[in-house]
């Protein structure tokens, strides 16, 4: 029986054996006399030659073969004609010669083109008919990257003494993050399973069974409104949690593993490969007013108030608003046309600036700006003292109140990162942010709620929830940003159950309803807790990274519409009152 060969097993060794291939028609190209088809397969192409004047039944089949049947040909390989070597094939020296061929399977005319080398049909086709859509050449490339980054992340977790284990699924609703997606119970009338948002109790829970180290490439659910960097509906993270640790040794395992799976699955480089940065919560909005900075380019934020809190300039003065700042950003060797700037000030505008100040060093006049005027010298000594400012160095300022101020700073910078190139793709700047706020005020009720993870022990430990200034408390807390996304997120555990109840009760949430909502976790810690850290690594978000994709989708096998709809299968969908009746469902008139 011959062998059924694929597109990768063909090389110069191969001319003149015999072969059978059995795959997808990529295109066919008729010349006339002879046929020209391109077979596809997972690896790649393969050019096959029909000529009748050396099998003229194969060649009379050809004639009916179009893009995407199912053939199975049998041929031998030979050499190229000199000069007619493609090399946009893998195959680009051989091409083969028909015996004979056989059709397997016909298709209808596919919805868009899936040529290899053609640009992108609309998403919201491409997912409807996902199943061709995973043959374009980029699409089947996600599809293995995500295997062989799976493959290497359990490896090494496993190699590292971290157990897998995968808790459940169905489970109970409680208040976390973000909405819950439930699910009726027929045998329990009235009540509901919730899918986990994340492995928050089960995970917790192992450290009090002794499963000291942890892991899981752990489905979480969440009802959210999808974005370019957040999946609807699920997503997969790395779910770690490890036991008798301090801060530093879950930094270790983190960095070594980012580290590893970098080199192992990635050509991307890691531009502090020894130590990542790090940086407060604080720091992170006084300098780049995100807890994400990209820090693959310069242009952090210089604070300049105190130089021009006594300036003639008005714009800059502000003596009701104790708030007031003057914050300025420095575009290194760039030119800027007047069209340009006018453009970035329109940019700044929308972000909630009255105008962009700006002054320009150039090598005819330096510096030049309509402000210029209103500096004092010693005002203009000390604000190029602080910026450092050389040839073809454009300095932009904002000054208002500080939200706003940095706010239009932070979107002048990335609008600059974007025109110019600053942000090299092929490098990953990885940060610490840590010391994050452990409540947050709602700015329309005033009510306190967690700020980032409601399980977090605060520095101080116990004592720090009778404190007066609860706004000030800062939370052993951590994320790591990569390239301005948030890829991981992690604290130290709150292990102190009555702990644990007090900071539920400031946020209005008293002790019955932490034994209601978490009440395996209010028996089990009273049975001995170790102390314990977690970290997850937003694994889709981290691969769409590697992968230089701008949105999260496109790493997923069979994602979600940017509607939160798998168009494919029509989900959500209705279902037949029947299955409402078993499950005690009744719904309510509802406006579309």
């Amino acid at each position: 029986m011959l062998r059924t060969y694929t597109c990768n097993d063909l090389t110069k060794e191969s001319v003149w054996q015999e072969v059978t291939l059995c795959w997808w028609v990529s295109n066919r190209r008729d010349h006339g006399w002879i046929i020209f088809i391109d077979l596809r397969d997972r690896y790649g192409l393969t050019q096959i030659v029909f000529d009748p004047a050396d099998n003229e039944q194969a060649w009379l089949e050809a004639n009916d073969f179009r893009s995407e049947y199912v053939i199975q040909v049998t041929w031998k390989v030979r050499n190229r004609p000199l000069w007619q070597e493609n090399k946009n094939l893998n195959t680009w020296e051989i091409e083969v010669i028909i015996f004979n061929t056989r059709l397997l399977s016909k298709s209808k005319t596919p919805p868009f083109e899936i040529d290899w080398f053609w640009d992108l049909a609309n998403e919201e086709i491409r997912y409807k008919h996902r199943y061709i859509d995973l043959r374009r050449k980029k699409a089947l490339e996600n599809i293995m990257f995500r295997s062989k980054f799976l493959n290497f992340t359990r490896n090494w977790f496993s190699s590292n003494d971290f157990l897998e284990v995968q808790t459940p699924i169905f489970t109970v609703s409680s208040p976390e993050w973000a909405r819950d997606f439930l699910v009726p119970s027929r045998l329990h009338p009235g009540k509901f399973y919730a899918l986990p948002q994340a492995p928050q109790q089960y995970k917790q829970l192992l450290m009090v069974g002794w499963v000291d180290k942890y892991f899981q490439v752990a489905p979480c659910f969440r009802d959210e409104d999808p974005r370019a960097d957040r999946h609807a509906c699920e997503f997969y993270q790395i779910d770690c949690e490890m036991s008798f640790v301090e801060q530093e040794d879950v930094f270790g395992v983190v960095e070594n593993y980012i580290r590893d799976v970098v080199a192992g699955v990635s050509d991307k480089e890691i531009i502090s490969p020894i130590g990542f940065d790090r940086m407060s919560y604080d720091e992170a909005l006084e300098n780049y007013w995100t807890d994400k900075p990209d820090l693959r380019f310069g242009m952090k934020f210089v604070d300049l108030t105190d130089i021009f809190a006594n300036s003639s300039f008005s714009v800059f003065k502000n003596v009701y608003d104790t708030s007031w700042v003057i914050k300025a950003i420095k575009l290194e060797w760039q030119t800027m046309s007047r069209k340009d700037i006018d453009d970035l000030t329109q940019v700044a505008i929308k972000s909630g600036a009255k105008w962009l100040a700006y002054i320009i060093y150039d090598a005819v006049e330096w510096p030049k700006s309509p402000i210029l005027k209103f500096f004092s010298p010693e005002e203009i000594k000390e604000m190029e003292f602080r910026l450092q400012p050389k040839t073809w160095d454009i300095i932009f300022f904002s000054a208002n109140e500080f939200k706003r101020a940095v706010t239009v700073l932070s979107v002048v910078r990335l609008t600059l990162r974007d025109k110019y190139n600053l942000a090299d793709k092929n490098k990953l700047a990885l940060a610490w942010i840590v010391d994050f706020p452990m409540f947050e005020q709602d700015d329309v009720t005033g009510k306190l709620d967690f700020s980032h993870n409601p399980f977090s022990m605060p520095h101080g430990w116990v004592e720090a929830f009778d404190r007066q200034d609860l706004l000030n408390i800062k939370a052993v807390q951590y994320d790591l940003a990569c390239n301005w996304f948030e890829i991981l997120s992690g604290s130290i555990r709150n292990h102190d159950i009555e702990s644990l109840v007090k900071a539920f009760w400031i946020v209005g949430r008293d002790k019955q309803e932490v034994i209601d909502k978490f009440g395996a976790m209010y028996e089990a810690f009273q049975y001995w807790v170790p102390p314990h850290w977690w970290f997850a690594i937003g694994m889709d978000r981290f691969m769409m990274i590697l992968k230089d994709e701008e949105n999260i989708r496109e790493v997923y096998a069979f994602p979600k519409s940017g509607r939160a709809q798998d168009l494919m299968m029509n989900a959500p969908a209705t279902v037949d009152a029947s299955q409402l009746d078993e499950l005690h469902i009744e719904l309510k008139p509802f406006d579309l």
